[in-house]
């Protein structure tokens, strides 16, 4: 929220001029205009001309157009693939240049080394795409980690407030729902994960947001990953 969010809105313009010439740029803003064309309708929309190929002038006014796309989809916090396509592409200029990294705490790699070495298998799942997901840990303060991780998950298999959702990746990785821990800083995919009979703990981090005294009684809360004392798989 506080660095990836930002980067885009305050280098998007920059990045369209750096990269308007290829393909994979051409496909986002192709992308994006139709996205525009389908909200048409919608109080705000700033739609996206073609570009008829008559100097710059005319090509900064379609750049411009994309920018304000842009930052009218994410202030209304839009998830559209267009969007989310064209974030992940600067995304990963941004962490192969070394530009922003992912951050983990501390306790999270030593965590997830033990685990895997009890013979448990570590799986990602956010509402973040599976490409987002991947630049984060392959470009993180300890590296790239992306080998401690057997697999990721997205929103492709569904939302993370439905209970459907974690049967679909339980039907997927091999795996009963009740031999999977769940863990999470939002207590409606806590529940949700519990509707699936998936077993769940709470996150509590800097910067997540607060519980309520109900949900702090009633799930399990944790602060750290050493705080986890997990069976060994058989």
């Amino acid at each position: 929220q506080e660095t990836l969010f930002p980067y885009i809105r305050d280098n998007v313009a920059e990045y369209l001029r750096a990269h308007w010439e290829e393909e994979e740029c051409q496909r986002d803003v192709g992308l994006l205009r139709q996205q525009a064309q389908e909200d048409s309708g919608l109080d705000g929309v700033v739609p996206i001309p073609l570009e008829s190929g008559s100097g710059d002038e005319e090509l900064e006014r379609v750049i411009q157009a994309v920018v304000d796309n842009v930052h009218w989809q994410m202030a209304l916090d839009r998830k559209t693939t267009a969007l989310k396509q064209l974030q992940g592409h600067m995304w990963r200029a941004a962490y192969a240049t070394g530009l922003v990294k992912g951050e983990l705490f501390e306790d999270v790699v030593p965590a997830i080394r033990k685990w895997r070495e009890a013979g448990m298998k570590v799986y990602i799942y956010s509402s973040g795409s599976v490409e987002a997901q991947k630049l984060l840990f392959g470009y993180s303060t300890e590296g790239d980690i992306l080998e401690l991780f057997d697999g990721h998950f997205d929103t492709k298999i569904g939302p993370k407030v439905e209970s459907e959702s974690y049967r679909r990746i339980a039907a997927s990785i091999g795996c009963a729902t009740n031999n999977i821990l769940f863990l999470t800083d939002v207590p409606r995919e806590a529940n949700a994960a519990e509707e699936a009979d998936t077993h769940v703990a709470v996150v509590i981090r800097p910067g997540n947001a607060g519980l309520t005294d109900d949900e702090k009684s009633y799930y399990s809360l944790i602060s750290s990953f050493t705080e986890l004392f997990l069976p060994s798989s058989t």
